[in-house]
């Protein structure tokens, strides 16, 4: 009988930890489980403007900015890369299109004449499994002008300026 009762005071006994734990297990990891569902995918959720190359210097970015937070004559509503990723989004419906790894962007930004400073070329080239999308356009960096050079680029820009 003696080492029956030595069997059991070598048991280790239970922490208050892990009994609290064990009871209470299922309700954080279904907290754990929502928080992977439903948070982290809108943290690193991709769009155009997270795609855009970040090598570029302080002044070519003062460009891109101009242009992509141009929103027309009356500076309302849409701007031009909200029109962009809405271009792109009803070309690629339901779809991450950003994350697809053949999905590339690609951002030029140069000056058009050395002498003068103050105008730039930008072209911005969406190359997807479908295509490629190609827009370009010259500005002006002192008067903010934006002239667009093709066809894809005049759509955007016509639709920024008239759109209510």
């Amino acid at each position: 009988m003696k080492k029956n009762s030595d069997k059991k005071e070598d048991k280790p006994k239970n922490s208050e930890l892990i009994i609290f734990l064990k009871k209470r297990a299922p309700i954080y990891l279904a907290i754990i489980a929502v928080c992977a569902i439903f948070v982290i995918p809108e943290f690193t959720k991709n769009n155009l403007q997270s795609s855009l190359p970040d090598n570029l210097s302080n002044e070519e970015k003062q460009i891109v900015e101009i242009l992509m937070s141009n929103n027309g004559p009356n500076n309302k509503g849409l701007t031009v890369i909200d029109a962009i990723s809405n271009k792109i989004a009803d070309e690629y419906p339901d779809e991450k299109i950003y994350d697809n790894k053949k999905t590339k962007i690609n951002l030029l930004v140069s000056s058009l004449n050395e002498s003068i400073d103050n105008n730039y070329k930008i072209i911005l080239l969406f190359e997807s499994y479908k295509g490629k999308i190609n827009y370009e356009w010259d500005i002006n960096s002192i008067t903010k002008k934006i002239e667009p050079k093709n066809s894809n680029a005049k759509n955007i820009i016509d639709l920024v300026n008239y759109y209510d």
